[in-house]
């Protein structure tokens, strides 16, 4: 039941990631961040199977800071972005990856962006896009509240009105988000909504 969405205001890109780990109908975590920081001013978002997003995202940002060390100037996203589909369409034709991205960059030529890159190498830029269970919620609110050049708070405010209709609406739904932001100052985390913290273990006596 991921939940993965994003969309592009006036000067950022905001992506929203739920953060349950699952395994068939088990919850491992409610705490796990499936947003990565790419480099210092690109985001990850990407939602599949465990063992593929950790590893193919990871080979990605070591990737990319390769490329940075050895040239001596970062990728733009749009690079990034083409780099990671060529990757995704190379393992297509040979252990193919079950993952799905959304990219978000800032870049000081041609401002914040967000690319939709899915598990068939697919690769479109987009103004806002999600993936998963969540995707038929998030996207309805977004066609009907989104609009270009939203401030940082309307995009906000949207964010919440997507995952209040994901918990209310989906059966099984995950109960926390993680929302980072990118732009001009940098890739950073801005928020968390939880609903459920993680129990601590508590030792046998």
């Amino acid at each position: 039941m991921e939940c993965v969405f994003g969309l592009v205001g006036n000067g950022f890109a905001m992506v929203v990631a739920d953060t349950s780990a699952v395994n068939s109908i088990l919850v491992h975590k409610s705490n796990e961040d499936k947003i990565m920081v790419l480099d210092s001013h690109k985001l990850v978002a990407a939602s599949g199977e465990s063992g593929d997003r950790v590893q193919f995202t990871e080979y990605i940002q070591k990737n990319v800071s390769l490329y940075q060390f050895r040239n001596g100037i970062p990728l733009t996203t749009a690079a990034a972005a083409n780099f990671t589909r060529g990757e995704l369409a190379t393992a297509l034709r040979k252990n193919p990856y079950t993952v799905n991205i959304l990219m978000a960059g800032y870049d000081k030529e041609t401002g914040p962006s967000l690319f939709y890159i899915d598990y068939i190498a697919t690769l479109h830029k987009l103004e806002k896009g999600a993936f998963g269970y969540g995707s038929y919620f998030s996207l309805s609110m977004m066609d009907r509240h989104y609009h270009s050049g939203m401030s940082v708070e309307e995009a906000v405010e949207l964010v919440d009105k997507c995952i209040i209709e994901i918990r209310s609406r989906l059966v099984v739904a995950p109960p926390n988000f993680v929302i980072k932001i990118v732009d001009k100052d940098g890739a950073r985390q801005y928020a968390w909504r939880e609903s459920i913290k993680d129990a601590s273990v508590v030792p046998s006596a």
